[in-house]
């Protein structure tokens, strides 16, 4: 069965590559803003569907969206670079939950789930967050990190799935297809 990654995310793109999974990919266009009362889990939930609702293409569609969490504040991808550095703020010494909604859609057929992993950040000086957000890496990753680059010193511990605080929890994503699509390992 043909899949189609609804992401223009080249961090997802890699994960399912390095996992073996054939795809092509097709970007989807949706309206990300979060409703008003929106909470985090059903927020990703209710992106990865209307992602993989816009996409209009024969065989499976992936979709996936991700956003981080901590207490009662949702961390998006950061507005300009005054925000990231709120964000790191926010994440300097303490835990947070990074949440990933996957959608699989095959025709009229959809399943929605997510994935919650939760990340530990040593506590940041003003000079770490500034240096930081001068790269440029945190611009367009939710949350204002990326783990899997200039971030990785920050964090000391995570409990949950890698590849979930990268961006798409493939070990979900491998569960689903062969539950729902019969898909047979590579």
């Amino acid at each position: 069965m043909e899949i189609v990654l609804g992401s223009a995310s080249p961090r997802r793109a890699e994960i399912l590559r390095a996992a073996g999974i054939a795809f092509t990919v097709q970007h989807a266009d949706v309206d990300e803003r979060r409703l008003d009362g929106e909470d985090a889990v059903s927020y990703v939930r209710r992106l990865a569907r209307l992602k993989a609702e816009a996409i209009e293409a024969p065989g499976l569609i992936l979709t996936a969206d991700t956003t981080a969490r901590v207490d009662e504040h949702i961390l998006e991808k950061p507005a300009n670079s005054e925000d990231a550095a709120r964000m790191l703020r926010l994440l300097s010494g303490r835990a947070h939950e990074v949440l990933t909604g996957v959608c699989l859609r095959h025709g009229n057929q959809i399943v929605v789930e997510h994935e919650s992993t939760s990340v530990y950040f040593q506590a940041l000086s003003e000079q770490d967050i500034s240096t930081y957000v001068a790269s440029g890496e945190p611009m367009d990753k939710a949350g204002a990190y990326g783990i899997q680059g200039l971030a990785s010193k920050f964090i000391y511990r995570i409990e949950g799935c890698y590849f979930n605080v990268v961006g798409l929890p493939i070990s979900l994503v491998w569960r689903l297809l062969k539950q729902r699509y019969s898909l047979a390992a590579v």
